[in-house]
């Protein structure tokens, strides 16, 4: 194989979504040196990691940007309540829309969830596994149903 095959060969390969353990066999039957093959995974786990980072920031700006729209429809939906109102009709025949205020269930508005008196607190119990205590039984060879250790080994890329 030719450099350009090889380029594309580990292209085809960053498209797949596949398991480990074809991931691991395709990486393998790539005919490169060893330390070229582990420069370009390298270089691939580097990329992902970058694209995860552009990713994060990419969902937190939607995210506002959706918020913003949600109150800027909330706004604009009081606005047109109101202006019907103050006219005085029950509904508004527009070009393009029929307008019709509509009274739904009113919201309760809580304040402050410390300040209600008890009987209207709802207390929930969150059943959530100890991992410190597992960790420590488990290490100490402990065998414990519904719980194991998974070795957590990485490779450091500087």
């Amino acid at each position: 194989m030719n450099v350009f095959e090889l380029n594309t060969a580990i292209k085809q390969v960053q498209e797949m979504d596949i398991d480990s353990e074809t991931l691991a066999d395709t990486l393998e039957s790539l005919e490169l040196p060893r330390n070229e093959k582990l420069d370009n995974v390298a270089s691939w786990i580097e990329e992902n990691k970058m694209k995860i980072e552009w990713l994060k920031g990419k969902r937190k700006q939607l995210s506002d940007v959706e918020t913003q729209l949600k109150k800027q429809t909330d706004r604009l939906q009081d606005f047109l309540t109101q202006a019907i109102d103050d006219s005085g009709k029950k509904e508004i025949q527009t070009e393009n829309h029929l307008l019709k205020p509509r009274n739904y269930r009113d919201s309760v508005i809580v304040e402050a969830t410390k300040d209600l008196p008890i009987d209207y607190v709802i207390r929930k119990e969150v059943i959530q596994p100890d991992k410190k205590l597992l960790y420590k039984d488990l290490k100490a060879g402990k065998e414990i149903s519904g719980a194991h250790l998974k070795s957590n080994r990485k490779t450091v890329i500087d």
